[in-house]
Order: structure tokens, then C-alpha cells, then sequence
């Protein structure tokens, strides 16, 4: 674990994203992650509309998705550039809000869309961080998450920070937050494991 304090680490993954948002949201207009999407839909009780947050939205790909199904979706992303891309391109409600000054209402989502997001912290902030996300959660509301997979380790990728959990580190963390398995798979779909880097799991709150 780097030494940096977790100010600096959050400014500086940040501040990249601010740097390249355009470029992000041509890279990644066309990814297909349909299969994380109904992954978290289809575990959710109720009937719909579900109320969604799409957590680290970036430009607001997947709010739209939300709301086609008919969804009423929120985004939040700590740079202004996704938040200003997300709210012009979907019409919803986004949040500026970084992950280490995270201000939820109590219970208000149905579900939480964390797709390719919560590995950017550093290890000594998730547990803070996923106690916020099981809070603002409804009764038995869901939690998706995806991250790349690893050995535990962490530390700078280029300009961006990550740390990269195996499934039995990842499994912990989560269960301590209070959250109960539901699912949990590896991404794309139809490869090789080693052709897989994406970790998935869906969780209940608990």
C-alpha cells in the first residue's frame, strides 16, 4: 500500500478522469455489460420501478439503460465532467459526490450499480464505504459490484489507483458490511478464467 494519504490518492485517480472524459466515453459507449445489469434487476424484490444509484456513472451509459427499463435511476461521480456528460445525456438526477465524502440518504435505493468502481479506493477505506452503501440501501435492497480481479495487491496503474481483491478477500470485506451473497461470477462471459479478468458478485443487504 502506497503511503500517499487517501486525499491525494482519490484527487489524483480524479483528476485523470477528468483529464481524459471524452476520450473515456468514446472507449467506452459500446461495452456490453447487460449481463451485470440483470444481474442486479432479477435479484431485486418488488415491484418495479426499482429506485437505482448508479454509482461512479461516468458519462451516464448505464443511467440511460436503467431508465429505459423503466427504472428511476441516480447517478453519482466525483468529476464534474462525467457528472455534466451524465445529466445532459440521460436526463437524471446525478450526484457530485467522491467516494471519500459519500452523503446517502438512509434507505433509499432499491439497488446499487457499482460496475468497474469500488476498486479504486484504497484498501483501508472500503469497509467505510460499503457500511454507507448497506445504509442507504431499502430492506433487502441489492448491491451489485464489479471489480478486476487479483492477488490483494494495490498500488498505482498508470495514473489511476486500484486495488485488486480475490474472491475470498472480496467475499469478507462485503459479509462484514453486513451484505449476504446472492450470486457471484466472472467476466466476459465464455471465456477462459484467465481470459476473465472482471470479478462480479451480487449481494443482499442484510
Amino acid at each position: 500500500m502506497t503511503n500517499e494519504d487517501t486525499r491525494t490518492i482519490a484527487d489524483r485517480t480524479l483528476d485523470d478522469y477528468r483529464a481524459n472524459a471524452e476520450a473515456f466515453r468514446e472507449g467506452t459507449r459500446d461495452h456490453d455489460v447487460s449481463q451485470n445489469i440483470d444481474a442486479l434487476l432479477r435479484n431485486i424484490h418488488g415491484e418495479p420501478p426499482f429506485r437505482i444509484l448508479d454509482l461512479g456513472c461516468g458519462p451516464g451509459r448505464d443511467l440511460r439503460t436503467f431508465t429505459s427499463l423503466g427504472h428511476i435511476a441516480v447517478g453519482l461521480d466525483g468529476a464534474e465532467p462525467f457528472v455534466r456528460m451524465a445529466r445532459v445525456d440521460s436526463g437524471c438526477e446525478v450526484l457530485h459526490q467522491d467516494f471519500l465524502q459519500l452523503d446517502l440518504p438512509a434507505e433509499a435505493f432499491d439497488g446499487i450499480f457499482a460496475n468497474a468502481v469500488l476498486f479504486h479506493l484504497p484498501s483501508r477505506e472500503i469497509s467505510t464505504v460499503l457500511l454507507k452503501l448497506h445504509a442507504a440501501l431499502r430492506g433487502g435492497g441489492v448491491l451489485f459490484t464489479s471489480n478486476p480481479r487479483g492477488n490483494n495487491q494495490e498500488g498505482w496503474s498508470g495514473a489511476r489507483y486500484g486495488t485488486w481483491y480475490d474472491w475470498p478477500a472480496w467475499r469478507e470485506l462485503l459479509q462484514s458490511a453486513g451484505f449476504i451473497e446472492l450470486d457471484h461470477y466472472y467476466r466476459p462471459a465464455g471465456l477462459p478464467r484467465e481470459r476473465q479478468p472482471w470479478l462480479a458478485s451480487v449481494w443482499r443487504k442484510g
